[in-house]
């Protein structure tokens, strides 16, 4: 008896709740502790805290982009954050049953961008202050890290996609305990068997 597979499993759809919680989760911890920085550190002053030597809290201003690049120049980042995070909630809206990556992804690159660009619009310049001292790299903020985790998540995910995709034509129809309803046959219809 011929049978044929009635339904085929789909991908689960991811709630626009889950970009909304990164970004504003994201957007809350970056602005709280850059709040509480500039409210109890002087400029350049730091903190031996959390890992002393490691990595510690140090209070600096940026004019630049992230990780203290092209200072001077981050006003001009200000178009680019507003598009970066225009685009991240619009696809995120509009491509729901995206994988949940993506959505993590878009969500940490808004936050990142709108945090930055809070500072930005209200101060002039970008309150920087995790320092991993012990390699001497430039203090950069929870903005700089949404935002570089947001990349890291998009290369891992355009990684997945670059992989071929098995698609339901490439299986062969087997019964494996799904659901197959059988193909109805006329009475007096040749099925073949001679």
């Amino acid at each position: 008896m011929s049978t044929v597979v009635t339904s085929l499993p789909q991908r689960k759809r991811i709630h626009p709740g889950l970009f909304w919680g990164v970004f504003i989760g994201g957007l809350v911890i970056d602005q709280i502790v850059k709040a509480y920085v500039r409210g109890n550190l002087a400029v350049g002053q730091s903190h031996a805290f959390p890992l002393p030597g490691i990595l510690e809290v140090t209070l600096t201003y940026n004019r630049g982009i992230a990780f203290g690049m092209l200072q001077g120049l981050g006003i001009l980042f200000i178009p680019v954050a507003l598009a970066m995070a225009w685009f991240a909630s619009w696809y995120a809206m509009k491509k729901q049953d995206d994988r949940a990556l993506i959505h993590w992804a878009l969500g940490f690159l808004a936050s990142g961008a709108i945090g930055n660009l809070i500072d930005r619009m209200l101060f002039g310049h970008v309150t920087d202050m995790l320092w991993v001292r012990f390699i001497q790299f430039p203090v950069f903020n929870f903005a700089d890290c949404w935002i570089t985790f947001g990349a890291i998540l998009l290369a891992f995910h355009a990684l997945l996609d670059s992989k071929p995709q098995e698609t339901h034509e490439d299986k062969p129809i087997t019964n494996t305990g799904d659901y197959c309803a059988p193909v109805a046959h006329s009475a007096g219809e040749d099925l073949g068997n001679g």
